[in-house]
Order: structure tokens, then C-alpha cells, then sequence
């Protein structure tokens, strides 16, 4: 099997499903795909990837992109196929959407793709340095309708899930008998233990102990760092608290 890394952008409108919704659909047809069944239980984490907010870029709401990992048999022609049927029946119709997809077992410079993403949160950059580099590494970078801005950010966030510090993950964490807007306190081993995550890390990126508590509030959501997925926390007085709204804004 080959791993594949998957990134799609600009796909929504306001008030239509948003594209980490697509991106999760995408993601389970093609685990369906690979596995031949109708369901799939296994957890796909689709990472948001925060890009320039700036006039001269449109952008629906927050101008990110969504991305995932896979390792499957299928061909590269049969994901291309699956991602593309989906993102044209399922993009609203203002959108402008651009589709990337990484070989991971391919020789390409992972350091200039990296550069791009982390350039793309800072600067405008246009559709024809996202064609050049894509062409120039061997990533497959297409559009599929629209003005095609969508592969700029297609292919910058490959290059951010690939840094392993950059990402918030879609939804909310299930940590058990934990419901949102109720305080309640666990330590690090039994987040770890309720959850697929692989770290609880603080804001300056210490790795905290299992016996360490946090005391969870509000949503609670992981973000890609350190190349873990991993819940963000803050010290507060003497303890730890989730990572706050204002502090994930970064990822």
C-alpha cells in the first residue's frame, strides 16, 4: 500500500456545507473504496490549515484548507476519480475549488513544499507559482471550476500538514462522559486513553506527563504539532486548562 496526502480548498459558499465536511466525505469514500464495504469506523483526521487573509485573496469566511492522509492500494487515478466526482457534486456553485495529491513514497522536496505553505500564511501568492512548483515536485494539483484559486491553497496545505506544526483537527474531541460547556478534570493518561490522540502538549510545546490533570471547558479539539496530533493546553493559576478560542486561532 502507499500512504497519499490529500488537500482541498475553496469549495464552499456561505451558508453551504464547508470544506472540512467535504474533505471528511472524501476521506471515508475512499476508505470505502479501499476496504470494498459501505461503512468505516476508522478516524481520519482532516487538518485546517490557516492561510493569508488578505483583499486581494477570496476566501468565504477564515481562508483555509483541509487536509488528510490516507494509505490505500487504490490507484492514483481511482482516488483522483473519487475526489473529483465528489468535490463536483458537493462544492456550491460559487466556489472555486483546487484539489492536491501527494505520492508520499514519491521523490519530491518535501523542504520547497514546506516553504510554499509556510509562505502562502503570509504573502498572496498566485496560481501559477502553485502550478509551477506542483509540476516541478510531481504533486497532482488540479481545479474543478470556478477561477481555480482553490489549488494555491490545495497545495500550501500540503506543504503545512507535511511541517508537522501547523493544523487544527476538524471537530471536537469525544473524551468520554465529557460534554461541552461542562468543567470537568482529567489527566493526561486517561485523555490519551479516551481519544486516538498522541500527546497533550502545552502552548510552548512541552510534552506533559500522564499523571498531570487538565481541567477541559468548552469545545475541546486537537491541533498537529510536533508531527503528534495532540491536545493544546495552557497553564492557568496552578493547573492546566484546554487551549482557549483566541490561542487556537493560530492553527
Amino acid at each position: 500500500m502507499k500512504s497519499w496526502l490529500i488537500c482541498i480548498d475553496d469549495t464552499d459558499d456561505i451558508a453551504t456545507k464547508g470544506t472540512g465536511e467535504i474533505a471528511e466525505e472524501i476521506a471515508n469514500l475512499l476508505a470505502q473504496a479501499h476496504l470494498k464495504t459501505k461503512a468505516n469506523s476508522d478516524r481520519c483526521w482532516v487538518t485546517r490549515h490557516q492561510l493569508f487573509v488578505h483583499p486581494d485573496i477570496p476566501y468565504t469566511s477564515h481562508n483555509s484548507a483541509m487536509c488528510f492522509r490516507i494509505e490505500t492500494h487504490l490507484s492514483v487515478e481511482t482516488i483522483k476519480q473519487i475526489c473529483v466526482t465528489h468535490l463536483l457534486s458537493e462544492s456550491a456553485a460559487a466556489a472555486d475549488p483546487g484539489l492536491a495529491i501527494l505520492d508520499m513514497t514519491s521523490m519530491y522536496d518535501i523542504n520547497a513544499l514546506i516553504a510554499f505553505g509556510q509562505s502562502a500564511k503570509v504573502a498572496v501568492k498566485t496560481k501559477q507559482q502553485a502550478y509551477e512548483l506542483a509540476a516541478e515536485l510531481g504533486i497532482d494539483l488540479t481545479e474543478h471550476g470556478g477561477t481555480g484559486q482553490g489549488v494555491i491553497g490545495a497545495l500550501a496545505g500540503l506543504g503545512l500538514r507535511l511541517s508537522g506544526q501547523d493544523g487544527r483537527v476538524k471537530g471536537q474531541l469525544d473524551l468520554g462522559n465529557y460534554a461541552a460547556g461542562v468543567a470537568a478534570e482529567l489527566s493526561v493518561a486517561d485523555i490519551l486513553s479516551m481519544s486516538s490522540l498522541q500527546a497533550v502538549l502545552s502552548d510552548n510545546g512541552d510534552i506533559l506527563a500522564i499523571d498531570e490533570r487538565v481541567l477541559l471547558s468548552g469545545k475541546v479539539k486537537a491541533v498537529y504539532r510536533q508531527h503528534m496530533f495532540a491536545l493544546l493546553v495552557s497553564q492557568h493559576e496552578s493547573g492546566w486548562v484546554n487551549a482557549s478560542k483566541q490561542t487556537l486561532k493560530a492553527y
